[in-house]
C-alpha cells in the first residue's frame, strides 16, 4: 500500500544519512535495547518525576503561573475588548483624536504596543525570577540522572 504523502518516505532526522564518507549511516532497529535500557529509562523517569515534585520545581512553576495567568487575563480582556467596541460601537471608534488619526486607530496601535510590552515584561520576569531556579534545576537533574546511568550520558 502506497500513501499519496510527500514525507512518507522521508527518514527521521539523522536516520539514514551519510556518514561522512559516501556511504549511509546504519538506521538501528528497534526492539533489541535489552532489559539494561528498560530499567536505565524506568530510573531516569523517577529522578524526573522526584524532581518535579521538589519544592524548587513548584516555586519555578508558581512564579510562572504568578505572571502568565494574570498577564494573558488582562492582554484576553483588553483584545476582546478592542474587537467588541469596534463592533458594537463604531461611531466611538471612528470619533477623530488627531487629524486623520481616530480612536480605532490608537486602539489598534495600542494592541502592537501591549504584545511587544508583554513579551518584554515576560522576558525579563523570565530571566529576573525563574532562569537561575531553572539553570539549578536542569544541573540538580542532569547530575541525578548520570547517577542512574554510572557516570557517563
Amino acid at each position: 500500500m502506497r500513501y499519496d504523502d510527500p514525507w512518507y518516505d522521508a527518514l527521521a532526522s539523522g536516520w539514514g544519512e551519510s556518514d561522512g564518507l559516501g556511504g549511509h549511516a546504519p538506521v538501528p532497529e528497534a526492539g533489541h535495547e535489552g532489559r539494561a535500557s528498560e530499567d536505565e529509562a524506568a530510573a531516569a523517569a523517577d529522578v524526573y518525576l522526584e524532581v518535579q515534585r521538589s519544592a524548587a520545581f513548584q516555586e519555578v512553576r508558581s512564579r510562572y503561573r504568578r505572571f502568565v495567568v494574570p498577564g494573558v487575563a488582562v492582554f484576553l480582556v483588553w483584545y476582546v475588548g478592542y474587537v467588541v467596541t469596534a463592533t458594537t460601537a463604531p461611531g466611538l471608534m471612528a470619533h477623530p483624536v488627531a487629524g486623520a488619526v481616530n480612536v480605532a486607530m490608537v486602539a489598534g496601535l495600542g494592541q502592537f504596543l501591549t504584545t511587544f510590552l508583554f513579551a518584554w515584561a515576560y522576558a525579563r520576569h523570565a530571566r529576573l525570577r525563574r532562569d537561575r531556579a531553572a539553570l539549578e534545576l536542569r544541573w540538580d537533574t542532569q547530575e541525578l540522572t548520570r547517577g542512574v546511568r554510572g557516570g557517563a550520558s
